[in-house]
């Protein structure tokens, strides 16, 4: 009985070997949200990461989680670094370019819990009294994430804390001025 077990499990474990070998080099994941506010305003919500802790998903995951600004303090150079529970990890993200009020391109390196290194664009465009912003990330996808990606819908768990994250950039971005005035300080 052993024996035929081992040999099952090490059957679908050469499936699974071989059918991960078969997915694509790279992967993108990408959600939109329409937000009723000038592009401007949505921008500046990026572009600068103390900002980000009013509607980045993983910043709510870990109130105890380490950060570090350093470089610029917006825009190009700007850059984070964190280190947090196993839900958030560890890593570092850079601005890398910025279009002011259309786009901002990051660079994206985790440490843990697995090593990675993508590249994060969020893209706005007005469209008379909203703005579409779409946050996108890819990157390679060496052996070990086509494994991930066999066992586990990464589009559909990355996408799900985009549309967390848009939802919140939404609720932010249409909040009145003095409603932002008083949660900033």
């Amino acid at each position: 009985m052993l024996k035929i077990l081992a040999i099952v499990v090490a059957v679908a474990t050469t499936a699974v070997l071989i059918f991960a070998a078969t997915k694509p080099d790279t992967f993108r994941v990408e959600r939109s949200a329409s937000i009723k506010a000038p592009p401007e305003k949505v921008f500046a919500l990026i572009n600068d990461y103390r900002n980000w802790g009013s509607w980045s998903p993983w910043e709510k995951m870990d109130p105890e989680m380490k950060r570090t600004f350093s470089g610029s303090t917006s825009g190009k150079g700007a850059v984070y670094e964190w280190d947090g529970n196993s839900d958030v990890g560890k890593g570092r993200m850079e601005i890398l370019d910025t279009s002011p009020p259309s786009k901002v391109v990051l660079k994206l390196d985790f440490d843990n819990p697995m090593e990675a290194h993508n590249t994060v664009e969020f893209t706005l465009a007005g469209k008379g009294d909203t703005t579409e912003v779409t946050w996108a990330m890819y990157g390679p996808n060496p052996f070990m994430g086509k494994v991930m990606h066999v066992l586990f819908n990464m589009d559909r768990m990355i996408g799900k804390q985009f549309e967390t994250g848009l939802a919140n950039m939404k609720a932010v971005a249409e909040m009145e001025p003095l409603v932002l005035q008083i949660i900033n300080g």
